[in-house]
């Protein structure tokens, strides 16, 4: 009697669990949500997080609230998120800056690809290899023309080593097959004058950082980084399209969850990303700043991270920078 009592209890409990969850899962979020940044307020990704957190929130019929955790190699953010419960209500914004910081750092007290589950990305944006105006470069092609002339004449500004920027620069010296002096300033205001100095030659960063001085015209811009043209800069070329076949940086920014979160979950976030990035308001809030607003499959994003820590870790090894 007793044996059979205890069969029928665990059958029961199997049943409350079997119903339960769906049920979560289906009133999921019924609590404010945190989105936890590897970055400082006001950058791009910041702006970023917050377009698709308010978005999230008028979906979902929750806050979706943005956390600051700006530190080298995003391991800050990465403890933060993974400290919480892998219930949903903690999620990671990882990037390309992510996938760098894998081979770059002899070691980071996260893996990327075995602690977090993916979500969806949220957006896609190149650089843009800017110059001053005065400089008498009309397209890319003058200036490697006289890298090759000259070899290390040539100035080229980026942030700091190790960046997605400084690692662009990098990556066009072997792929043009040029040598040229790389710069490296410690933020974008300064490469900024030192453009406009004439310091250096070009600079490589992101539309929005270098928005003010395109519209002014002080700054031109001679090429973009990705495979098709700029969203932002249409009647610019790519890079490739300048004569250097295969060159291509595209940065991304996507939402990650702890392993272990609950798959319905990550589904319903999936789901609700799908709609409001197709959003033609959240769109072009998104566009202003340089940033194709797009989602993905989990895969899609996993897959992703995976091609861009091999294809940065090669450009690392080859520029021989030091393990950080």
């Amino acid at each position: 009697m007793k044996l059979a009592t205890s069969v029928f209890s665990l059958a029961a409990l199997a049943l409350v669990a079997a119903t339960t969850a769906p049920v979560r899962a289906q009133t999921y979020p019924d609590r404010p949500v945190r989105i936890v940044l590897p970055f400082g307020a006001g950058g791009v990704a910041d702006i970023t997080a917050r377009i698709v957190a308010d978005a999230l929130g008028t979906e979902l019929k929750q806050r979706f609230v943005v956390e600051n955790a700006p530190g080298a190699g995003g391991i800050a953010a990465a403890r933060a998120v993974l400290s919480s419960p892998a219930d949903g209500y903690t999620l990671a914004m990882l990037t390309n800056g992510t996938a760098i910081s894998v081979p770059l750092f002899k070691s980071l007290p996260f893996d990327p690809l075995k602690d977090f589950m993916p979500i969806s990305s949220l957006g896609y944006f190149d650089f843009v290899i800017g110059t001053n105006a005065e400089a008498g470069f009309k397209t890319l092609n003058d200036a490697l023309k006289v890298a090759k002339a000259d070899p290390g004449k040539l100035n080229v500004g980026t942030i700091n080593i190790g960046s997605s920027q400084n690692l662009s620069a990098e990556l066009l010296k072997t792929s043009a097959g040029v040598q040229f002096t790389i710069i490296p300033y410690r933020g974008t205001p300064e490469v900024i004058v030192g453009v406009l100095r004439n310091d250096v030659q070009l600079m490589i960063d992101s539309y929005a950082a270098m928005k003010s001085g395109l519209q002014d015209g002080k700054i031109i811009p001679l090429a973009t980084t990705g495979k098709t043209r700029s969203q932002s800069l249409p009647n610019v070329s790519t890079v490739e399209q300048a004569g250097v076949p295969g060159y291509e940086v595209l940065s991304w920014n996507a939402l990650f969850a702890p392993k272990g979160t609950p798959q319905a979950v990550v589904d319903a976030l999936n789901a609700a990303l799908r709609k409001v990035l197709a959003d033609a308001e959240v769109k072009k809030r998104m566009l202003d700043l340089g940033i194709e607003a797009k989602s993905s499959t989990p895969a899609e994003i996993a897959g992703r991270l995976t091609d861009d820590i091999k294809k940065w870790g090669a450009v690392i090894e080859k520029a021989n920078i030091p393990k950080q």
